[in-house]
């Protein structure tokens, strides 16, 4: 349990970071929205090979939960593994808002954190439903693909490449929407230091990635997505 904490608290430190970090350090006018978009794609990729053999590399909450309704996952793994990576999403924002600060042209207030968002807190000026439907099948989908590549015959040693460019292809698909969270812990990081709307509108990108798995790990416990015969 340890090494597994570890590993997930580790994971979602550097998907934090390293993609918000993208977006908040480089931003729309040094790498715009396909190097922040690649940016958490690649977070994921060197993460899955990383820590992958000892947790899994999950670094997501609705990962945990999609998994857990797949019956992959234990109701304990699951709570652990939920604490792990919403504390190393908020320390990774932490880091993350320390280094930013060190610029004389940052503001929190104006800058932020990479936070979610939809309507004011939307990039693009998405509305709350908008933000919803994207978010609940942008992780289903994300979903069906962790849950896919790591089924039983699926070619494993390309697992993280596979759902790290998943992560990729939401990003550039959705940034303009919510700014992308499929993951609860993502988005908690940010908002817990930016607080202020980030805060307030922090529920949705909480229910609907959670829809979004539960969905998906059904999909997969009855059997409808796997390879095997029901």
């Amino acid at each position: 349990m340890t090494k597994t904490f570890a590993a997930e608290f580790v994971g979602t430190f550097t998907l934090v970071l390293f993609g918000c970090g993208a977006a908040v350090l480089a931003g729309f006018g040094v790498v715009g929205q396909l190097g922040i978009a690649f940016a958490f794609g690649l977070a994921i990729v060197a993460m899955a090979y990383g820590i992958g053999p000892i947790s899994g590399c999950h670094v997501n909450p609705a990962v945990s939960f999609g998994a857990w309704i797949a019956g992959r996952l234990s109701t304990q793994n699951m709570l652990s593994y939920w604490v792990a990576q919403c504390l190393g999403a908020i320390v990774g924002a932490g880091v993350l808002y320390l280094i930013a600060s060190g610029s004389i042209d940052y503001s929190i207030a104006e800058d932020g954190l990479g936070q979610n968002g939809y309507e004011a807190g939307s990039p693009g000026g998405y509305s709350l439903i908008s933000g919803a439907v994207f978010e609940i099948v942008a992780t289903f989908i994300f979903l069906v693909t962790i849950l896919g590549v790591t089924q039983r015959g699926a070619p494993s040693q390309f697992a993280g490449l596979a759902i790290g460019l998943t992560l990729v292809l939401i990003h550039i698909v959705g940034i303009q929407v919510t700014g992308v969270s499929v993951n609860p812990a993502r988005s908690l990081g940010p908002a817990v230091w930016v607080l202020g709307g980030a805060i307030e509108q922090l529920w949705l990108f909480i229910v609907a990635p959670m829809v979004g798995a539960g969905l998906a790990g059904w999909a997969f416990r009855a059997k409808l997505l796997t390879a095997e015969e029901s």
